[in-house]
Protein backbone atom coordinates (compact mmCIF):
# COMPACT_ATOMS: atom_id res chain seq x y z
CA UNK A 1 0.00 0.00 0.00
CA UNK A 2 1.12 3.41 -0.52
CA UNK A 3 2.87 5.59 2.28
CA UNK A 4 0.63 8.21 3.52
CA UNK A 5 1.91 9.21 6.75
CA UNK A 6 4.55 11.62 7.74
CA UNK A 7 7.10 9.00 7.62
CA UNK A 8 8.33 7.61 4.48
CA UNK A 9 10.69 5.08 5.93
CA UNK A 10 10.05 2.65 9.19
CA UNK A 11 12.59 0.68 9.81
CA UNK A 12 11.54 -1.97 13.07
CA UNK A 13 14.06 -4.53 14.99
CA UNK A 14 15.83 -5.05 12.04
CA UNK A 15 18.60 -8.45 13.04
CA UNK A 16 21.09 -9.52 10.57
CA UNK A 17 23.78 -12.20 12.02
CA UNK A 18 26.86 -13.98 10.08
CA UNK A 19 27.06 -17.56 12.41
CA UNK A 20 27.67 -16.13 15.69
CA UNK A 21 28.56 -12.45 14.79
CA UNK A 22 25.31 -10.14 15.04
CA UNK A 23 25.91 -7.05 12.85
CA UNK A 24 22.93 -5.69 13.03
CA UNK A 25 20.99 -5.82 16.47
CA UNK A 26 17.37 -4.96 16.72
CA UNK A 27 18.19 -1.29 14.88
CA UNK A 28 15.03 0.97 14.18
CA UNK A 29 13.75 3.89 13.17
CA UNK A 30 12.16 6.24 11.35
CA UNK A 31 12.75 8.87 8.34
CA UNK A 32 10.42 11.88 7.51
CA UNK A 33 9.54 12.67 3.70
CA UNK A 34 11.84 15.42 2.77
CA UNK A 35 14.53 15.25 5.50
CA UNK A 36 18.57 13.82 5.16
CA UNK A 37 18.89 11.40 7.84
CA UNK A 38 22.14 10.35 8.63
CA UNK A 39 23.87 7.23 10.13
CA UNK A 40 26.61 8.24 11.68
CA UNK A 41 28.89 5.85 13.16
CA UNK A 42 32.64 3.93 12.79
CA UNK A 43 33.60 1.61 10.26
CA UNK A 44 32.22 -1.93 11.17
CA UNK A 45 29.13 -0.18 13.55
CA UNK A 46 26.29 -1.96 10.74
CA UNK A 47 25.78 1.47 8.78
CA UNK A 48 25.66 -0.66 4.99
CA UNK A 49 24.72 -3.71 6.71
CA UNK A 50 21.20 -1.68 7.64
CA UNK A 51 21.40 0.32 4.52
CA UNK A 52 21.24 -2.71 2.47
CA UNK A 53 18.16 -4.80 4.38
CA UNK A 54 16.48 -1.49 3.47
CA UNK A 55 17.08 -1.82 0.06
CA UNK A 56 16.44 -5.35 -0.13
CA UNK A 57 19.62 -6.33 -1.16
CA UNK A 58 20.11 -7.98 2.38
CA UNK A 59 17.82 -10.17 4.09
CA UNK A 60 17.00 -10.00 7.09
CA UNK A 61 17.20 -12.43 10.35
CA UNK A 62 14.95 -10.44 12.02
CA UNK A 63 12.23 -7.02 12.31
CA UNK A 64 11.30 -5.27 8.68
CA UNK A 65 11.44 -2.26 6.61
CA UNK A 66 9.32 -0.17 4.87
CA UNK A 67 9.84 2.22 2.09
CA UNK A 68 7.08 4.55 0.95
CA UNK A 69 4.39 2.17 2.79
CA UNK A 70 5.84 -0.99 0.60
CA UNK A 71 7.71 -4.29 2.35
CA UNK A 72 10.91 -4.46 1.53
CA UNK A 73 10.87 -8.56 1.72
CA UNK A 74 7.44 -8.57 0.38
CA UNK A 75 6.90 -5.79 -2.30
CA UNK A 76 10.42 -5.66 -3.03
CA UNK A 77 9.55 -4.69 -6.78
CA UNK A 78 7.25 -2.04 -5.97
CA UNK A 79 10.67 -0.86 -3.68
CA UNK A 80 12.55 -0.93 -6.62
CA UNK A 81 10.28 1.61 -8.22
CA UNK A 82 10.65 4.51 -5.79
CA UNK A 83 13.89 4.34 -4.37
CA UNK A 84 17.40 4.92 -5.78
CA UNK A 85 21.24 3.58 -4.70
CA UNK A 86 24.42 4.94 -4.44
CA UNK A 87 26.74 1.81 -3.23
CA UNK A 88 29.64 2.16 -1.16
CA UNK A 89 31.90 0.89 -4.22
CA UNK A 90 29.98 1.04 -7.65
CA UNK A 91 31.06 -0.78 -10.45
CA UNK A 92 31.11 1.35 -14.00
CA UNK A 93 31.85 -0.19 -17.54
CA UNK A 94 34.84 1.92 -17.89
CA UNK A 95 34.98 1.92 -21.81
CA UNK A 96 31.52 3.30 -21.91
CA UNK A 97 31.13 7.06 -22.14
CA UNK A 98 29.36 9.01 -19.37
CA UNK A 99 26.03 9.84 -20.89
CA UNK A 100 26.06 5.96 -22.54
CA UNK A 101 26.45 4.71 -18.82
CA UNK A 102 23.15 7.27 -18.11
CA UNK A 103 21.10 6.28 -21.01
CA UNK A 104 21.48 2.45 -20.08
CA UNK A 105 20.50 2.84 -16.84
CA UNK A 106 17.44 4.59 -17.81
CA UNK A 107 16.57 2.06 -20.06
CA UNK A 108 16.07 -0.38 -17.12
CA UNK A 109 13.12 1.89 -15.71
CA UNK A 110 9.84 1.85 -17.40
CA UNK A 111 9.86 6.20 -16.24
CA UNK A 112 13.24 8.01 -16.12
CA UNK A 113 14.30 11.67 -15.92
CA UNK A 114 15.98 13.70 -19.32
CA UNK A 115 19.69 12.39 -18.66
CA UNK A 116 21.55 15.57 -20.12
CA UNK A 117 19.70 17.85 -16.97
CA UNK A 118 20.36 14.79 -14.61
CA UNK A 119 23.96 15.09 -15.64
CA UNK A 120 23.81 19.17 -15.48
CA UNK A 121 22.86 18.73 -12.22
CA UNK A 122 25.60 16.50 -10.83
CA UNK A 123 27.87 18.96 -13.01
CA UNK A 124 29.23 16.18 -15.44
CA UNK A 125 27.94 18.11 -18.48
CA UNK A 126 31.43 19.03 -19.66
CA UNK A 127 31.92 14.90 -19.17
CA UNK A 128 28.86 13.28 -21.20
CA UNK A 129 31.18 12.74 -23.69
CA UNK A 130 34.23 11.75 -21.73
CA UNK A 131 35.13 7.34 -21.03
CA UNK A 132 34.36 6.42 -17.49
CA UNK A 133 37.68 5.37 -16.86
CA UNK A 134 38.76 8.98 -17.32
CA UNK A 135 36.82 10.46 -14.70
CA UNK A 136 38.32 11.31 -10.80
CA UNK A 137 37.00 9.86 -7.82
CA UNK A 138 34.73 12.50 -7.48
CA UNK A 139 33.25 12.73 -11.00
CA UNK A 140 32.70 8.69 -10.62
CA UNK A 141 31.03 9.45 -7.33
CA UNK A 142 28.42 12.01 -8.65
CA UNK A 143 28.41 9.67 -11.54
CA UNK A 144 26.62 7.16 -9.24
CA UNK A 145 24.34 9.64 -7.69
CA UNK A 146 22.93 10.86 -11.49
CA UNK A 147 22.36 6.96 -12.23
CA UNK A 148 20.57 6.36 -8.75
CA UNK A 149 18.54 9.29 -9.43
CA UNK A 150 17.74 8.50 -13.05
CA UNK A 151 13.98 6.59 -12.23
CA UNK A 152 13.63 9.90 -9.78
CA UNK A 153 13.17 8.42 -6.97
CA UNK A 154 11.46 9.25 -3.59
CA UNK A 155 14.41 7.59 -1.23
CA UNK A 156 17.89 8.32 -2.63
CA UNK A 157 20.66 6.14 -0.25
CA UNK A 158 23.95 7.56 -0.46
CA UNK A 159 26.83 4.76 1.49
CA UNK A 160 29.69 6.51 2.63
CA UNK A 161 29.56 8.97 -0.73
CA UNK A 162 32.62 10.94 0.20
CA UNK A 163 35.10 8.33 1.21
CA UNK A 164 38.41 8.45 -0.74
CA UNK A 165 37.30 11.77 -1.98
CA UNK A 166 39.74 15.33 -1.90
CA UNK A 167 37.98 18.33 0.36
CA UNK A 168 37.06 19.79 -2.90
CA UNK A 169 35.61 17.14 -4.35
CA UNK A 170 33.77 16.26 -0.92
CA UNK A 171 32.64 19.98 -0.75
CA UNK A 172 31.18 19.53 -4.37
CA UNK A 173 29.30 16.36 -3.69
CA UNK A 174 27.51 18.15 -0.33
CA UNK A 175 26.37 20.87 -2.57
CA UNK A 176 24.96 18.35 -4.60
CA UNK A 177 23.26 16.46 -1.45
CA UNK A 178 21.73 19.85 -0.31
CA UNK A 179 20.01 20.68 -3.79
CA UNK A 180 18.78 17.45 -3.76
CA UNK A 181 16.98 17.77 -0.20
CA UNK A 182 15.46 21.15 -1.37
CA UNK A 183 13.75 19.89 -4.12
CA UNK A 184 12.05 17.41 -1.56
CA UNK A 185 14.43 14.26 -2.03
CA UNK A 186 14.33 12.24 1.28
CA UNK A 187 17.74 11.02 1.64
CA UNK A 188 19.24 8.38 4.02
CA UNK A 189 23.11 9.11 4.29
CA UNK A 190 25.78 6.87 5.68
CA UNK A 191 28.87 8.47 7.02
CA UNK A 192 31.79 8.35 9.87
CA UNK A 193 32.56 11.78 9.23
CA UNK A 194 31.24 13.86 11.99
CA UNK A 195 31.63 17.28 9.69
CA UNK A 196 29.79 15.96 6.83
CA UNK A 197 27.09 14.62 9.10
CA UNK A 198 26.51 17.78 11.06
CA UNK A 199 26.40 20.04 7.67
CA UNK A 200 24.36 17.79 5.93
CA UNK A 201 21.43 16.16 7.98
CA UNK A 202 18.31 16.83 9.71
CA UNK A 203 18.63 14.09 12.29
CA UNK A 204 21.45 11.79 13.20
CA UNK A 205 21.15 7.87 14.04
CA UNK A 206 24.07 6.89 16.26
CA UNK A 207 25.49 3.26 15.55
CA UNK A 208 28.02 1.15 17.69
CA UNK A 209 28.48 -2.41 17.46
CA UNK A 210 24.97 -2.93 15.38
CA UNK A 211 22.92 -1.12 18.09
CA UNK A 212 21.62 2.44 17.74
CA UNK A 213 22.88 4.56 20.85
CA UNK A 214 21.36 7.66 19.82
CA UNK A 215 18.76 9.44 17.65
CA UNK A 216 18.45 13.26 17.35
CA UNK A 217 19.24 16.21 15.60
CA UNK A 218 22.85 17.10 15.46
CA UNK A 219 22.43 20.02 17.44
CA UNK A 220 20.50 18.45 20.42
CA UNK A 221 23.03 15.58 20.69
CA UNK A 222 25.81 18.26 21.27
CA UNK A 223 23.78 20.02 23.30
CA UNK A 224 23.18 17.10 25.45
CA UNK A 225 26.24 16.66 26.65
CA UNK A 226 25.39 19.87 28.50
CA UNK A 227 28.27 21.90 28.15
CA UNK A 228 29.44 24.06 24.79
CA UNK A 229 33.06 23.89 25.51
CA UNK A 230 35.83 21.15 25.81
CA UNK A 231 39.29 21.26 26.96
CA UNK A 232 41.34 18.38 25.88
CA UNK A 233 44.70 16.48 26.83
CA UNK A 234 46.86 13.76 26.96
CA UNK A 235 48.39 12.00 30.35
CA UNK A 236 50.86 9.87 28.85
CA UNK A 237 51.22 7.37 32.14
CA UNK A 238 47.48 7.32 32.71
CA UNK A 239 46.53 4.64 29.90
CA UNK A 240 48.59 2.25 32.13
CA UNK A 241 47.26 2.57 35.06
CA UNK A 242 45.12 0.82 37.32
CA UNK A 243 41.09 1.29 37.00
CA UNK A 244 41.29 2.95 40.90
CA UNK A 245 43.47 5.43 39.47
CA UNK A 246 42.01 6.27 36.52
CA UNK A 247 38.39 6.73 38.47
CA UNK A 248 40.12 8.93 40.94
CA UNK A 249 41.68 11.17 38.24
CA UNK A 250 38.13 11.17 36.61
CA UNK A 251 36.40 12.54 40.27
CA UNK A 252 39.16 14.85 40.81
CA UNK A 253 39.29 16.43 37.60
CA UNK A 254 34.98 16.24 37.67
CA UNK A 255 35.05 18.74 40.69
CA UNK A 256 36.89 21.13 39.10
CA UNK A 257 35.53 24.59 38.54
CA UNK A 258 32.78 24.70 35.71
CA UNK A 259 33.46 21.13 34.66
CA UNK A 260 29.87 19.07 34.00
CA UNK A 261 31.47 16.03 32.47
CA UNK A 262 35.03 14.22 32.00
CA UNK A 263 35.75 11.67 29.58
CA UNK A 264 38.71 9.15 29.31
CA UNK A 265 39.63 7.25 26.34
CA UNK A 266 43.15 5.51 26.27
CA UNK A 267 45.61 8.45 27.47
CA UNK A 268 43.57 10.99 26.19
CA UNK A 269 40.76 13.09 28.23
CA UNK A 270 38.18 15.49 28.16
CA UNK A 271 36.66 18.03 30.61
CA UNK A 272 33.17 19.36 28.87
CA UNK A 273 32.99 22.84 30.87
CA UNK A 274 30.41 25.81 30.32
CA UNK A 275 33.30 27.99 31.82
CA UNK A 276 36.22 27.50 29.85
CA UNK A 277 38.96 29.90 31.55
CA UNK A 278 37.97 28.72 35.05
CA UNK A 279 38.27 25.20 34.19
CA UNK A 280 41.21 25.62 32.41
CA UNK A 281 43.07 27.62 35.29
CA UNK A 282 42.15 24.88 37.51
CA UNK A 283 43.42 22.36 35.35
CA UNK A 284 46.85 23.35 35.55
CA UNK A 285 46.97 24.35 39.47
CA UNK A 286 46.14 20.69 39.98
CA UNK A 287 48.86 19.46 37.39
CA UNK A 288 51.38 21.85 38.66
CA UNK A 289 50.32 20.01 42.37
CA UNK A 290 50.04 16.15 41.18
CA UNK A 291 53.42 16.77 38.65
CA UNK A 292 51.25 15.66 35.76
CA UNK A 293 52.71 16.55 32.04
CA UNK A 294 49.84 17.78 30.14
CA UNK A 295 50.29 17.29 26.26
CA UNK A 296 48.46 18.18 23.35
CA UNK A 297 46.38 20.23 25.33
CA UNK A 298 43.80 22.48 23.04
CA UNK A 299 40.34 23.86 24.20
CA UNK A 300 37.69 23.33 20.95
CA UNK A 301 33.64 23.37 21.19
CA UNK A 302 31.83 19.90 21.57
CA UNK A 303 31.33 17.91 18.77
CA UNK A 304 29.43 14.85 17.43
CA UNK A 305 32.84 12.85 18.22
CA UNK A 306 32.23 13.70 21.63
CA UNK A 307 29.09 12.28 21.91
CA UNK A 308 30.22 9.14 20.17
CA UNK A 309 32.86 8.90 22.98
CA UNK A 310 30.78 9.88 25.79
CA UNK A 311 28.09 7.30 25.00
CA UNK A 312 30.37 4.42 23.43
CA UNK A 313 34.13 5.04 25.21
CA UNK A 314 35.39 4.72 22.00
CA UNK A 315 36.24 7.06 19.20
CA UNK A 316 34.15 7.23 15.26
CA UNK A 317 37.68 6.94 13.93
CA UNK A 318 38.08 3.72 15.45
CA UNK A 319 37.30 0.61 13.60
Amino acid sequence: MPQTEEFLIDVDGLIKKYGSFTAVNGVSFQVRKGEVFGLLGPNGAGKTTTIEMMEGLRKPDGGAARIAGYDTMRELRRVKEVIGVQLQSTSLFDLLKVREIVEMYASFYPKSVPVDPLLADMTLQEKAGDRVKNLSGGQKQRLAIAIALVNDPQVLFLDEPTTGLDPQARRTLWDIILRLKERGKTIVLSTHYMDEAHVLCDRICLIDKGRVVALDTPANLVRSLQSENAIEFRLPHIEAASQQVKAQLKQTLGQLEGVKQVDLTRDTLVLYTDHLQLSLTGLIREAEKHGWKLSDLLTRTATLEDVFIHMTGRSLREG
